[in-house]
């Protein structure tokens, strides 16, 4: 007799910018019961910051001893084909679980439909496993509200900007408000291109959004740590 084994369900799950308190109550309920939680970080030397996250709620959690934790490598690198590999590897982990039938949750920082590393993974198995998405604070939106100011208002156009293209000179004239996703791959260039743009300007830099060690500057951030975001708003278009 053949015993037809049901496959397990994917669940990206958004855990905000840092705060363990952003996470949503969906989110909570289920990393509070999924018996396998995929976590990347970017290298072997290198704790999960998404892990560190949740860990308040899966502290709390009876069946600690039998959770299962992945931990692949996502490297920080351009290179495509090293890129590719580890996606390959971490997809091969995750579905070694659901085939089994074990629910899988994926984790990721701010919300798993923006820049995110789940992306990698979803393309790759959607077609043949059940996925599903739960939503989480994005950096920006934590980051605004860390300023204390609207992003948009009314009709005003908001981009968000991963890295510096030649489509950059139509985005400024184009938009009300600049979210500068990850600065530590801008340049001097954009920020004196910023600088140089007329009209009244503020600008704002968000260093660990939400997290204890929250830094709020006045401008771009010299430092540019990883866990940065500026924030851009032209008040006169």
């Amino acid at each position: 007799m053949i015993i037809l084994v049901e496959k397990g369900k994917l669940i990206g799950i958004g855990v905000g910018p840092g705060d363990t308190e952003l996470l949503t109550i969906k989110a909570v309920n289920i990393l509070s019961k999924i018996p396998v939680i995929c976590s990347p970080k970017s290298s072997e030397k290198k704790d999960s910051i998404a892990l560190s996250i949740v860990k308040p709620i899966l502290d709390k959690r009876e069946d600690i001893k039998d959770l299962t934790i992945l931990d692949p490598v996502f490297p920080m690198t351009e290179d495509r084909k090293t890129l590719e590999k580890h996606w390959d590897e971490a997809t091969n982990s995750i579905t070694n679980y659901l085939d089994k039938g074990v629910d899988v949750a994926f984790i990721t920082l701010g919300d798993p439909a923006i820049f995110s590393t789940f992306s990698y993974v979803l393309k790759r198995l959607t077609n043949e496993y059940i996925v599903k998405m739960v939503p989480g604070i994005t950096s920006c939106t934590a980051c605004a509200s860390s300023i204390g100011k609207p992003l948009v208002e009314k009709n005003e156009v908001l981009t968000i900007i991963p890295k510096i293209d030649d489509r950059l000179e139509s985005i400024l004239n184009e938009s009300n408000s600049i979210v500068l996703m990850k600065p530590s791959r801008n340049t001097k260039e954009l920020e004196d291109i910023i600088d140089s743009k007329s009209g009244e300007k503020e600008i704002y830099s968000v260093e660990k959004c939400s997290m204890e060690d929250e830094k709020i500057i006045k401008g771009f951030s010299k430092d540019k740590p990883y866990l940065t975001t500026t924030l851009i708003k032209f008040n006169e278009k």
